[in-house]
């Protein structure tokens, strides 16, 4: 291609996407990879004006002992590991007595965790984490609204 015909051929593609949408996202393999994208989808929660503040300022999450549990947790959501032994709930009706969480919030932190799991990967095992959050959220907020 000449010239004239390279730039505007570029041109047309940076118009259009970005390198990232031309590469192959892969799978949900492992613990690394659960942890980046647990990690990923909070820096997303903490910037968020529907509920970042729920975490911050309602929980007051301490993150060094919250992000091991979530890595646990999604591991055994994804995986089957068996590592995870809390219970999600019980911690999810304290907090929703200091702080009535409502549909606004579940499908906020359904948004994200879905727009952070597409962002980063593609596969079996990423759709599998997207639809389990989909059931959590669904049920977490079900209970929650019988309190």
């Amino acid at each position: 291609m000449g010239d004239h015909t390279t730039y505007y051929f570029n041109q047309k593609i940076s118009n259009k996407r970005s390198l990232t949408d031309f590469t192959m996202k892969k799978d949900i393999l492992n613990r690394d990879d659960i942890e980046n994208a647990i990690k990923a989808f909070y820096d997303k929660v903490l910037k968020d004006d529907t509920i970042g503040f729920i975490f911050t300022d309602i929980a007051n999450v301490n993150w060094e002992k919250h992000l091991p549990i979530m890595y646990d947790f999604w591991e055994n959501v994804i995986f089957y590991t068996g590592k995870y032994n809390g219970d999600p709930m019980n911690v999810h009706r304290h907090l929703n007595k200091m702080f009535p969480l409502k549909a606004d919030h579940f499908k906020q932190w359904t948004t994200l965790f879905n727009a952070t799991i597409d962002e980063l990967f593609s596969g079996e095992n990423a759709e599998r984490a997207k639809q389990r959050a989909l059931s959590i959220a669904t049920v977490m907020q079900m209970k929650l609204s019988e309190q």
